[in-house]
C-alpha cells in the first residue's frame, strides 16, 4: 500500500470459523468505510508457507475470497505458530505490532467479551483511547454509545493515540460493495514472554443446534420469569424456529433454572441488536434492557400492562403468552403452508 493511503487505513479484526467469515466482520467493514479504507486483519496459525492449527492455505484463500466479495482491497495476514495456544494476548500483540508499523487511522473490533478485552489491552499497550459498545460511527470519528446500562446515549470522540472502537453486533447494517481482488500482505508476529504467561491447556466446543448464534441472529425470541416453567420455553423455541431466529432469556429466567445461562440477554449476559426482538413475560429491568434495547423492532407480550418493557416497545400485546404464542405459531405455520 502506498504511503499516501496509510493515513486513512482502518484496521478491522476479522472473526471467522471453519473458513467462513462471521456476519459481524461484514458489519465492521461497513463501519470502517465511514472512517477510511478498511484493511482486514486475519489471524493465521503457522509461519509463512506452513499449514498449522487448521489455518491451511485453502482456508486462507477462502477467507480472502470472501473478503474480496465484500469489497476489501487490502488483507493483512498476521501469522504466528502460537495463535490458539494462549489467551487473547497474541491477538493484542499482533494488533499492537500492526498499529506501530502501519499507523492506521483507527482499529475496529467486535464488542464481544473477547473483543472488549482485546480492545482494552490494545489501548493500554499503544497508549490509545478506546470506546466500547459503539452503535454508530461518524466521519469525524465521533461515536454513539449507550452508557449506564443503556439508560443514556452519548456522543464521544477519541483524542489520544490511535482510536480503537468496539462495535456492538448488529448495530451497523452491512452494505454491499463492488467485489475486488484483495492485495494480501503477510506479517510475522513474534510473541513476547509476557504474552505466553497464560496458556490454553484444553478447550471444549459446545454442540450447536440449528438455530443461529444468539448475538448474530436477526430475530430473537426471549423469555423471562413470566414464562413460568422450563418446559414452557418450548413455545418460544417453536416461535423462534418459525421465524428463523434464536432464543434468549432474562437473568431472572436463567437464575430460576428456566433456561441455560449461556442464553442470557442483558448487562451481565449477552448484548443483542436484532431486526426483531420478541420479549415474552419479561418485566424489563434496566439490566435486561441494556442488552437488547438497540433492537430495530421490539414486540412485547406481557400480562402486566405496567411492565417497564412496554416503555421501549414498538408493538405491545397485553395478554397471557401461553395463549398468544400458540395462536401466533399456528398462524405462521398456516402462512408458511399457503
Amino acid at each position: 500500500m502506498s504511503s499516501d493511503n496509510v493515513a486513512t487505513e482502518v484496521l478491522v479484526l476479522a472473526e471467522h470459523t471453519d473458513g467462513t467469515l462471521s456476519k459481524t466482520t461484514a458489519e465492521l467493514i461497513t463501519a470502517a468505510r465511514i472512517l477510511g479504507e478498511p484493511a482486514v486483519v486475519l489471524l493465521v496459525s503457522g509461519s509463512s508457507g506452513e499449514a498449522s492449527g487448521g489455518s491451511s492455505d485453502a482456508t486462507v484463500d477462502a477467507l480472502c475470497a470472501q473478503l474480496g466479495e465484500l469489497g476489501v482491497a487490502h488483507v493483512v495476514l498476521a501469522r504466528s505458530p502460537e495463535f490458539g495456544l494462549y489467551l487473547v494476548t497474541p491477538v493484542v500483540q499482533a494488533l499492537a505490532q500492526l498499529v506501530r508499523e502501519r499507523k492506521p487511522a483507527a482499529v475496529l473490533l467486535t464488542a464481544s467479551a473477547d473483543g472488549k478485552e482485546v480492545a482494552g489491552r490494545l489501548a493500554v499497550l499503544t497508549g490509545s483511547g478506546l470506546l466500547t459498545d459503539v452503535t454508530e460511527l461518524h466521519g469525524d470519528g465521533t461515536a454513539t454509545q449507550e452508557i449506564f446500562a443503556g439508560s443514556a446515549i452519548v456522543a464521544s470522540r477519541i483524542i489520544t493515540g490511535t482510536p480503537i472502537y468496539a462495535i456492538r453486533r448488529n448495530a451497523i447494517t452491512s452494505q454491499l460493495a463492488v467485489p475486488v481482488q484483495p492485495e494480501v500482505h503477510t506479517v510475522e508476529v513474534l510473541l513476547s514472554a509476557s504474552a505466553r504467561a497464560s496458556r490454553i491447556l484444553d478447550s471444549v466446543v459446545e454442540p450447536k443446534g440449528n438455530r443461529p448464534e444468539l448475538t448474530e441472529a436477526s430475530v430473537v425470541v426471549a423469555g423471562g420469569r413470566g414464562v413460568g416453567r422450563a418446559e414452557d420455553f418450548q413455545l418460544l423455541e417453536q416461535l423462534a424456529d418459525q421465524l428463523g431466529g434464536a432464543v434468549g432469556a432474562s437473568r431472572a429466567a436463567t437464575d430460576g433454572g428456566l433456561y441455560p445461562h449461556q442464553f442470557q440477554v442483558g448487562q451481565t449476559g449477552k448484548s443483542v441488536s436484532p431486526q426483531l426482538y420478541i420479549a415474552c413475560g419479561i418485566s424489563g429491568a434496566i439490566q435486561h434492557r441494556a442488552g437488547m434495547q438497540t433492537a430495530k423492532n421490539i414486540v412485547v407480550i406481557n400480562s402486566d400492562s405496567t411492565s417497564p418493557i412496554f416503555d421501549i416497545a414498538d408493538f405491545g400485546i397485553v395478554g397471557d403468552l401461553h395463549e398468544v404464542l400458540p395462536q401466533t405459531i399456528t398462524a405462521l405455520r398456516e402462512r408458511a403452508g399457503s
